[in-house]
This record gives structure tokens, C-alpha cells and sequence, in this order.
């Protein structure tokens, strides 16, 4: 489509209103009901995730991220026929082998539901790790494990007495899992990039655990990965697929017109392709944007992969797959060309498919559209959608709600290659760094920053060159990154409302009761200091609280901090928001600074951020731990 011309004033009017509308609606949505209160409430969406169903195939159990529920589908009739409240911001679900219990990870209650299946009841609540994520159960029903996105490890639980008794290190942002079918291993994605040296390819991992011993055996690595999803194995344990992206963040993103922001791709592993290979599921014309959800058909016919950016369901046959994998030998993933010889089938889905489910049988697939509350039910034979699972779900499609479908399509991009989501996984970060054209080739890389309760924190841009989220979000998207015709202004308003809506994540480093550790007190002595240990007062311009000033700790301003590289236009920056900094490594504006510990001992030789350099390890130690409770 071709980029719309659109006149100076024109631009500044919309701009203006898309503004006032997104702050006016996100004020009404977030207005606390009472007596004389008119607001209008915000929906209650259900935001359907991932699904397990009962060992007869007549249940399907539904996990509902944003009404904190499992919905319970009876099959026959295609009806919800109960609900059960778990904690908040359920993530992922999985079933006992005895298909009694049901466990649930509650994301942002750092807990995992134990549902008995009789009665429908949470029966217990387990503690895990940060933000658990992925779920399964060991094939004798006595040992649950759990991926822990925050804390990047995998928590093992012993069922019989209920605790957690060791967590193993996984990569970073462990998030989906699948035990083999003999019971022997489990294995585990990451949905960010492992840390590596500063603007080298990413590089991800599937962990491979020991079910028997309970360790880490294998890190099978995985190269120009970032974002690796879902992971299934097939019925005989030969074949292993894992849905992932191959970011092109290394180069100019001008050359989206001519191939690639995003290789949107699968890792093959097992006997059956003789190690690790990586595939591409794109095409010379058309992408198929963020792999997410992945299933192997019981006979290993067919492999389903939902694309959670494009709305639909890709279909490889698996037998011309491994033709093709065993006749190339050599890596293809970047042959655009390749998956016409394997990829079947594309079928359009609903809003941001992601987790699918085959029956017992292997007839049906049932698809997630998370942002349509309801499951598509595709026949597996003919590969068409044959019928369609209501939850139950609001009606009414909100201004939110039409922001986050636009956040998190990639319908607007040429070629349909990414969108919002691509690079703010689930609406958080990447953990990548970016070359972004309009800062001029190879100028200004810049890390991709949090989008969490952004209102306030403006302007935006790492040197501060976007005044509002209008400006940031409209035609600079559509000429630099989509280098499509992009959002209209009503579009535009929907979608800063949305981003606008954000919350923080749960702040994990504060104590209950809000009080500080004896370390974080003596951190916040630290960073609200205005005089060096000699006595000297420190000038107001290197204090810590004169730029992280105000609610969200930034005074809104562009300043020098003496990190500026060879590479950047100029060495100002504007001063980022600190609420959750201990989530969004890597740091400074262009990601060199792998932990908040390297922002000082590499990046500060000088006092020219900060001073630093007269604290012993365990001062800044303790800064960091202060820091972490912001």
C-alpha cells in the first residue's frame, strides 16, 4: 500500500486530538465507580491463553488471562459449562496424569492453582518463582515444574508435600514446556534473548532437564534466536518443534522493503532431522509474524503453528518437511523460498491466536484467539475452520480492547512482516537493540525501552525527539518501520489508549508491609545523597534524585551522562523512568550495560552519571537493591 501523504497542519491537528481522545477515554475507563459516578466501566474481556482437555476429550479447559478464570467447554455442545477463579493473570495450565487436578500458574501472583477436576474448586495454591509461566507435570504425577519468566529458572515441586524444592537455572524469560513422551526429559523455551556481548546476533536456548535426577543435562543453543514460544514433541519422541523469531536488529530497519525485521521461523531437533535445524515458514511476498503455539498430529503428519501477528493457522506436512531438511543439509532458514515445499495450508483465525490443541483423536484443533474470547474448532482433515467456541466473553469491543487487537497484529507492516508486538513481547520488551533508519544508518542503536505506565513519562525516544505517544506511535511508524500505509486517526487513538493502559508488573524486590531491607534503606541514603563521603556537596546536576525526580523518577529532561558512543549523534539522552528498571535489562540508551551493576563499574568511569565511584561493592550493592524496589 502506498504511504499517504498528509499535510503539517493536518499532522499537528491529529496528532493533538488522538492525544486528548486516548488520555480522555483511558481517564474514563480507569474512573472508580460509585454512587455519582457516570463512568463508563472498562470490559472485562476473557483473553482466552492455553488449553488442556480432559484424558476423554470431552472437556476443554481454557485458561482466561484477563478474567483470572478457567473456562470449562463441553465439547459436545460447544458451550462453557463452568467457570474457576485463580490468581491474577493466568498463564498456563496443564493436567495431572491421573487427570484429577488441573494446575494453572498465576503469572502475576507468582503461585500456581491446584484445581481439582471433580469439583471444579481450587483445592491448594503453590508458590513458585517470578511470574511462572509454563506448566507440566512429571509422567508419574509426583513432581510439577514450573518456568519462571522473571527469574529466568524452572521451579521443581514436590506434590506430596506441597514445596518447592529447588529451581533450576534456566535462560532468560523461561516460559513454555513439554516433557517427552517417555517421561524422560522436559523441555524449555525462552521468550528473551540469553545476555551476550553488546551488538552481537542474539543467541536463545532449549534447556533440556533430567527428570530423573532433577538437573540440567542439556542446552541445546540456538543461534540469531530471540523469542522462542511454544515447544511440542511428537507421539514416538523423534521430532521436536519449537516456534521462535530470527530478528534482523543488526541492520538498517530500511530494509524492511527489501526482506526482513523478523525471520519468523521453527527450530527442528530429535532423531528425526539428526540434531538442530531452524526452518523459515515465510514466503518471498508474505510473512507470517510471531510463531507462537505449535502441535505435532499423533500420526506426525502435520505440524499446526498458530502466528499470533497474522491470525492464522499455518499447516506443514511433516513428511516433506524432513525430505526437504535431509535433501538441503545445509541452513536454508533464510530461503524464503523454502517453505512452498512443506507449508500446506494457511488458515485465517481470529484475533492474536495462541495456544492450540489437538483431541485426543488428533481430528480437531482447537485454536485460542485471545482477543476474540473465543476458540476456533479446525477440522484436520480438510484444514478449515469448522465451527466456533463462544466463551462467553463482553460483546461490546472497546476502545482498549480495538487498541490492543492493532497492537498486536501485523497487518499494517509491508508484506505483513510485524507489529507492535514483535518487539514488546506480550507488551513488555525484547531484550534486543535496534537500528532505527530515521537516527540515520548505523547511528543512534537504541534499546528497547518498557511500556509499562507510561502516561507522564514523556517525551519518548532515547534523545526525547517525540513529544507525545501520538507522535511515537503514528505516520513515523508508518514511513520508518512499517513502510506501509499505517493507522487512521481513530486507529491511532485506539491504539495510544491501549498503551497508555498498561500497568506495572507486580515489584517483586519490596517487602509486603512496603518497608524497606536494611540494604535497600541504606541504598536510598545512597541515591538521595548530596554531599561525596569527604564532605563535599556533589552538584545538583549529578545527583540522582535532580534527574530520577518526581513520581516516576524522571524529570522529563534530556541530559549528558557521558555515555554517548562513536556512534550516536549526539551524547545527550533523555532520562528514562526507573518504576521496575530490574525488568528491562540490558541498559543505557543503546544497551551496552548488560545489569544495573555494569551501568556504574563499566559506563561511569568518570562520576559523569551518577557519582559512583567512591562506593565500596557492597554500597553499590546496596544501591541496586533500592533501586530494584522503585
Amino acid at each position: 500500500m502506498p504511504v499517504r501523504p498528509i499535510s503539517c497542519t493536518s499532522f499537528q491537528r491529529m496528532m493533538k486530538v488522538a492525544a486528548i481522545f486516548a488520555v480522555a477515554l483511558l481517564a474514563v475507563a480507569a474512573k472508580p465507580a460509585g454512587k455519582q459516578s457516570t463512568a463508563i466501566p472498562k470490559e472485562r474481556y476473557l483473553s482466552p491463553l492455553e488449553m488442556v482437555s480432559s484424558r476423554d476429550g470431552r472437556l476443554l479447559y481454557v485458561v482466561c488471562q484477563d478474567s483470572d478464570e478457567v473456562r470449562v467447554v463441553e465439547v459436545l455442545s460447544n458451550k462453557v459449562i463452568g467457570s474457576v477463579p485463580v490468581g491474577h493473570m493466568p498463564r498456563g495450565i496443564a493436567m495431572s496424569p491421573d487427570g484429577r487436578q488441573l494446575y494453572v500458574t498465576n503469572a502475576w501472583s507468582d503461585t500456581v492453582s491446584v484445581i481439582d477436576t471433580a469439583t471444579l474448586q481450587v483445592v491448594q495454591t503453590l508458590t513458585t518463582g517470578s511470574e511462572p509461566s509454563g506448566v507440566v507435570s512429571d509422567r508419574d504425577g509426583t513432581t510439577l515444574y514450573v518456568a519462571n519468566r522473571l527469574s529466568g529458572d524452572v521451579s521443581v515441586i514436590d506434590l506430596k508435600d506441597s514445596r518447592e524444592t529447588k529451581r533450576l537455572l534456566a535462560g532468560r524469560g523461561a516460559s513454555y514446556l513439554a516433557l517427552s513422551p517417555d517421561g524422560k526429559w522436559i523441555y524449555c523455551t525462552h521468550i528473551y534473548p540469553n545476555a551476550g556481548a553488546f551488538r552481537s546476533q542474539p543467541n536463545s536456548e532449549i534447556t533440556v532437564i533430567d527428570t530423573e535426577r532433577q538437573v540440567v543435562v542439556e542446552r541445546k543453543l540456538l543461534h540469531n534466536v530471540a523469542g522462542v514460544f511454544h515447544i511440542a514433541l511428537s507421539a514416538d519422541g523423534r521430532l521436536g518443534v519449537a516456534a521462535q523469531l530470527r530478528p534482523k536488529n543488526l541492520i538498517p530497519l530500511a530494509h524492511v522493503e527489501h526482506g526482513w525485521a523478523f525471520g519468523d521461523s521453527l527450530t527442528l531437533f530429535g532423531e528425526d532431522v539428526g540434531g538442530t535445524v531452524q526452518i523459515p515458514i515465510d514466503e518471498l511476498d508474505r510473512y507470517y509474524a510471531l510463531p507462537w503455539g505449535v502441535a505435532i498430529a499423533p500420526d506426525k503428519s502435520k505440524i499446526f503453528l498458530t502466528t499470533a501477528g497474522s491470525q492464522s493457522v499455518t499447516v506443514i506436512d511433516v513428511p516433506s518437511l524432513l525430505k526437504t531438511v535431509r535433501a538441503r543439509r545445509q541452513p536454508f532458514v533464510n530461503d524464503l523460498s523454502a517453505s512452498a515445499d512443506y507449508v500446506i495450508a494457511r488458515i485465517p483465525v481470529g484475533h492474536n491466536p495462541r495456544g492450540v490443541l489437538l483431541s485426543p483423536d488428533g481430528k480437531h484443533l482447537y485454536v485460542a484467539n485471545r482477543l476474540d474470547d473465543n476458540i476456533a474448532v479446525i477440522d484436520t482433515t480438510s484444514d478449515k475452520v469448522m465451527s466456533t467456541i463462544d466463551l462467553g466473553g463482553p460483546k461490546n469491543v472497546d476502545a482498549l480492547r480495538r487498541g490492543e487487537r492493532l497492537f498486536y497484529t501485523a497487518d499494517f507492516a509491508f508484506q505483513g512482516q510485524f507489529g507492535c508486538a514483535n518487539c514488546h513481547l506480550d507488551a513488555t520488551i525484547d531484550g534486543l537493540q535496534w537500528d532505527l533508519e530515521p537516527d540515520g544508518f548505523g547511528k543512534d542503536i537504541v534499546d528497547n525501552r518498557s511500556l509499562e505506565n507510561l502516561a507522564g513519562t514523556e517525551p519518548f525516544k532515547w534523545n526525547g525527539g517525540n513529544a507525545d505517544m501520538p507522535t511515537e506511535c503514528g505516520p513515523r511508524t508508518e514511513k520508518f518501520f512499517f513502510r506501509s500505509q499505517s493507522f487512521n486517526q481513530q486507529q491511532l487513538t485506539d491504539l495510544v489508549t491501549f498503551v497508555f493502559s498498561l500497568p506495572y508488573r507486580p515489584n517483586r524486590a519490596r517487602l509486603a508491609n512496603g518497608d524497606l531491607t536494611p540494604a535497600q534503606e541504606r541504598g536510598k541514603a545512597i541515591f538521595e545523597r548530596t554531599k561525596y563521603k569527604n564532605g563535599k556537596p556533589i552538584p545538583d546536576s549529578n545527583q540522582c534524585g535532580t534527574c530520577h525526580s518526581g513520581p516516576k523518577y524522571t524529570n522529563q529532561k534530556q541530559v549528558d551522562v557521558g555515555t554517548g558512543k562513536p556512534t550516536d549523534r549526539a551524547p545527550v539522552v533523555d532520562v528514562p523512568q526507573l518504576p521496575n528498571v530490574a525488568y528491562s535489562a540490558p541498559y543505557l540508551h543503546d544497551g551496552s550495560a548488560r545489569s544495573l551493576e555494569e551501568i556504574w563499574t563499566v559506563f561511569n568511569p568518570k562520576d559523569t552519571h551518577g557519582v559512583s565511584n567512591d562506593l565500596t561493592k557492597d554500597e553499590l550493592n546496596d544501591l541496586i537493591e533500592y533501586l530494584k524496589t522503585l
